[in-house]
């Protein structure tokens, strides 16, 4: 939307997008199941539609009314059905958004999974920065320009990045890194956990 001041994008044929947009809109007076809205506009088969389910583990949600999803449990749908095409670029615009901490964890752990699942990059749209310090391989730092880009650990040392939001110590980067004894449901609720000990990066 915006005309580029300077630079190149060149597209390899034939890649594949899947994407998960920041919000979903959805007119509240339309029924409308999970499985009815993994369905729009698409041919998937019954299999392998409850292969996407199965794999962001949202099985149990192909008929319940997307109006009444938790914000974890849309945004597990929204991935089904982005991964539905096998991408070999998963695109997702604050693929947390309305999701409490804890099925945060389970959210970036997921997608992890699905990137070495499907093989595929993953371009990731976030403001939560100890996630995405924690989370990712490379970062570009926007702030109305590009202010700086790089491995995280060089960009949390990076004289753009410390003016903006100070000099994080390993501590600090490592907030979500934590030891639990429990598992965590499609609301992110916590379960039980049979293997104590679990741990989550």
């Amino acid at each position: 939307m915006v005309k580029p001041a300077a630079g190149v994008v060149h597209v390899a044929q034939g890649v594949k997008i899947g994407y998960v947009p920041q919000k979903l809109q959805l007119n509240q007076t339309l029924p409308l199941t999970v499985d009815r809205f993994i369905r729009l506009g698409t041919r998937y088969t019954n299999p392998q539609i409850d292969h996407a389910l199965k794999t962001v583990d949202a099985q149990s949600l192909q008929y319940a009314n997307m109006h009444t999803l938790s914000g974890g449990e849309t945004q597990r749908v929204l991935l089904a059905r982005a991964i539905l095409k096998q991408p070999d670029v998963l695109v997702l615009d604050e693929p947390v958004q309305g999701v409490d901490v804890s099925g945060q964890l389970e959210m970036y752990s997921l997608i992890a999974h699905l990137r070495d699942a499907l093989k595929c990059a993953v371009l990731m749209v976030s403001h939560d920065l100890h996630l995405v310090m924690a989370k990712t391989d490379d970062v570009i730092c926007l702030q109305h320009h590009v202010c700086c880009s790089g491995a995280p650990d060089a960009i949390s040392q990076h004289p753009s990045y410390v003016a903006m939001f100070g000099r994080q110590t390993s501590e600090q980067l490592a907030l979500y890194h934590h030891h639990h004894h429990h598992q965590h449901d499609l609301a992110g609720q916590p379960v039980s956990c049979e293997h104590q000990g679990h741990h989550h990066d």
